[in-house]
C-alpha cells in the first residue's frame, strides 16, 4: 500500500534528517519548519536525556567542521509528551531507532531513503551510511532509492568498496540546471539514475548525459510551493528532455507538478524494469 504522496515511490524512510545545502526552493526545510515548531531539544545538555548523543561533523577530505549532529537511540518526547519527528529541526540527525523499519514491512517496496535529508552530503559521517545500507542489505525485499547533491561521495564510497552494487539499490543524483554536478561513467556498474526536480533551465545539449553517463531512469519535475522566485518551467523544456530519453531508451517519469505544464494527456510515468515491483 503507497504511503507517501511522492508519486515515483511506495515508502520513505527517514533514519537520517537534516540537510546544510539551503536549497531555496527545497520542499523538505520548508516541511521541517511547518511541523516543529514544538522542537526544543537542548544540544547544550545532552546529559540530561538517556540515548541522546552528539557527534562533531567534518568532510573527511577536506578536514571543514560542519558543527555537530545528533544521534537519538529512541524517539524524543517533548515536554508535553508528544513525539518530535524532527527535534533538531533541520540539523543532522541520525534516527537509530528507525533502522529496524524495512524489515517491518514485509511486502516489497520501492523505498525513498532519506526523503528529508542528503545522506551523502560532506557532513554525513561514513559509519551513518553504512548503518543504513546494513539495513538495506538485512531486508533485500525491497528496492531502494537514494538522492544526493553530491554525487562525488558515491565514487568515495565505491572506490573504498563501501558502496553496495545491489539490483535492489538506486543511486540518484538530483540535478536542477545543465551546471549541477551529475554522476560519472566510472559508475556504471551500480544503478544510477536521475531526479531533474526542480527543473530550473532547459537542459539542452546537456541530455546527451542521459545516455552517455549509463543513466537507467530520469525524474523530472517543477518547483513547487510559493516561493517569491518561483521557476515555472516551459513545456519545451520537458519536451526536449523526453526525447533524450527516447532517444536512448531511458525510462521518463514525470511528477504531478508538471500536468499544467504539458497538460494530462501527455504525461509519461514510466518506471525502469528493476523498480516494477
Amino acid at each position: 500500500m503507497k504511503e507517501t504522496k511522492i508519486e515515483w515511490c511506495d515508502s520513505t524512510w527517514n533514519p537520517v534528517t537534516g540537510c546544510l545545502n539551503d536549497c531555496p526552493y527545497c520542499y523538505a526545510r520548508r516541511m521541517v519548519t511547518r511541523f516543529s515548531g514544538g522542537a526544543r531539544f537542548d544540544r547544550e545538555n545532552p546529559e540530561e536525556m538517556s540515548g541522546v548523543y552528539l557527534r562533531k561533523l567534518s568532510d573527511s577530505d577536506t578536514g571543514k567542521s560542519y558543527g555537530v549532529g545528533v544521534e537519538f537511540t529512541k524517539p524524543y518526547i517533548d515536554e508535553k509528551g508528544k513525539k518530535e519527528a524532527y527535534p533538531t529541526r533541520f540539523n543532522p540527525t541520525f534516527h537509530r531507532y528507525r533502522l529496524k523499519q524495512p524489515k517491518v514491512w514485509r511486502e516489497p517496496k520501492n523505498i525513498f531513503v532519506c526523503s528529508m535529508a542528503d545522506l551523502f552530503g560532506a557532513w554525513v559521517p561514513d559509519e551513518w551510511i553504512e548503518e543504513v545500507f546494513k539495513v538495506c542489505e538485512d531486508a533485500p525485499q525491497h528496492n531502494y532509492l537514494f538522492l544526493t547533491k553530491s554525487p562525488a561521495r558515491y565514487l568515495k564510497l565505491a572506490k573504498a568498496e563501501k558502496l553496495p552494487q545491489k539490483e535492489n539499490m538506486w543511486y540518484g543524483t538530483t540535478i536542477t540546471n545543465p551546471d549541477s554536478p551529475y554522476i560519472f561513467s566510472s559508475t556504471e556498474k551500480f544503478n544510477m539514475f536521475l531526479s531533474v526536480e526542480p527543473i530550473l533551465e532547459d537542459m539542452g545539449v546537456w541530455g546527451r548525459s542521459v545516455g552517455e553517463k549509463n543513466m537507467k531512469w530520469v525524474i523530472v519535475g517543477a518547483e513547487t510551493g510559493n516561493r517569491k522566485d518561483k521557476v515555472i518551467p516551459k513545456k519545451e523544456w520537458i519536451d526536449n528532455l523526453a526525447k533524450e530519453c527516447d532517444k536512448y531508451g531511458v525510462p521518463i517519469f514525470m511528477k504531478d507538478s508538471l500536468i499544467p505544464i504539458v497538460g494530462e494527456e501527455n504525461m509519461r510515468r514510466e518506471f525502469p524494469r528493476g523498480l516494477k515491483l
